[in-house]
């Protein structure tokens, strides 16, 4: 089983990340999730999450990969020193407004990285799920991310871990607020943290799962500083057309 540890250290910090593993007592991922959703680390001292969508593809924020740094895919098998997989191009949406991520508004925070190699059988990329169904309130998502399970302890990161949350709101095409279920963001609970920028937000598509949107940004209780209160998600229904156009071109580009 692919079960990424790695302690984060001084790499916890991340930088331009308004979005803070999933804290409050999540547990680890399942050994599905664990092929699916992995860890990137950049060069500036950055640690995020990215879905695998394609044996060559990820996506994650694009507020996790600043330009002018070098980023890399942490790949580890279980009891074996992680290796570091080569990045080959990275394209941000062009419509990211950091000054509305940080007041937890709706941007464009999406980004696709494309590997140097494709990844091996052993990985399994997700399908994006249908955009003709949008976020009711209370409708129920997993997310699942590398960041800290204690704000604060950055010794508590670098281990997949998941939570079920539920809508606080909608419908809405460009961004969801997801809560715990039994605090409903008025209280410490479930949510993302330090390092779960970029973390998928999924939900059941026929026998699988998908993904509906991309871990942005999060709040303490009452949408105050911290985690374990609201986790915002970049929705990714309205960008579907940027994700097919920009995945087409990364490889007409750069080849299969």
């Amino acid at each position: 089983m692919r079960r990424l540890r790695i302690v984060i250290g001084t790499l916890a910090a991340v930088s331009m990340t308004p979005a803070l593993a999933v804290v409050g007592g999540a547990p680890l991922a399942s050994e599905n999730l664990a092929r699916s959703v992995v860890m990137i680390v950049g060069s500036f001292g950055t640690l995020c999450t990215a879905t695998v969508i394609a044996p060559d593809l990820l996506l994650t924020v694009a507020h996790c990969v600043e330009p002018g740094a070098e980023y890399k895919l942490v790949d580890a098998e279980s009891g074996q020193a992680p290796v570091l997989k080569d990045i080959a191009r990275i394209e941000r949406h062009p419509q990211l407004a950091l000054k509305r991520l940080f007041a937890h508004l709706a941007t464009a925070d999406v980004a696709l990285l494309k590997l140097a190699a494709s990844l091996t059988a052993e990985f399994a990329p997700l399908p994006l799920d249908e955009p003709t169904h949008p976020a009711t309130v209370g409708d129920s998502f997993t997310i699942a991310g590398y960041g800290v399970s204690a704000r604060g302890k950055s010794d508590s990161g670098g281990t997949l871990r998941a939570a079920t949350l539920i809508a606080l709101d909608g419908p809405d095409t460009a961004q969801m607020r997801l809560v715990d279920p039994r605090t409903q963001g008025r209280r410490a609970g479930l949510g993302a943290c330090t390092s779960d920028s970029g973390a998928p937000a999924l939900r059941k598509n026929g026998s699988g799962l998908a993904v509906v949107g991309i871990v942005s940004w999060s709040t303490g209780p009452d949408m105050h500083g911290g985690c374990g209160g609201v986790t915002g998600v970049t929705a990714l229904a309205r960008y579907r057309d940027w994700i097919a156009e920009t995945a087409r071109s990364l490889r007409s580009s750069l080849g299969p």
